[in-house]
């Protein structure tokens, strides 16, 4: 059984930081990309960043320059570090990872933590 949980969510205020992580565990062979994606009120969920297994990432426009993502591999665990967070950085952040196990392979996915930044 893979469980993925996410945790550092909070209420912060404009220009503040907050780190996210994402934590993978189980009977785990490999956590391969892994994305952190957001979803305000009425709006669509989008792909914030993401990292391959090498170590390779990828930025949403809205996010390059403030948000940095990064993995511990010692840990199955994936970090993002939000910087200079802005009102419009309001949603629940989710992440989602490909994970290999001994038996097959899934995309599995977080319950989400809420990010709430006040102006």
């Amino acid at each position: 059984q893979v469980q993925l949980v996410e945790s550092g969510g909070g209420l912060v205020q404009a220009g503040g930081s907050l780190r996210l992580s994402c934590a993978a565990s189980g009977s785990i062979y490999s956590v391969n990309t892994v994305g952190w994606y957001r979803q305000a009120p009425g709006k669509q969920r989008e792909l914030v960043a993401s990292i391959t297994g090498g170590g390779s990432t990828y930025y949403a426009d809205a996010v390059k320059g403030r948000f940095t993502i990064s993995r511990d591999n010692t840990k199955n665990t994936v970090y993002l570090q939000m910087n200079s967070l802005k009102p419009e950085d309001t949603a629940v952040y989710s992440c989602s990872a490909d994970i290999e196990t001994y038996t097959d392979q899934h995309d599995y996915w977080g319950q989400g933590t809420q990010v709430t930044v006040s102006s």
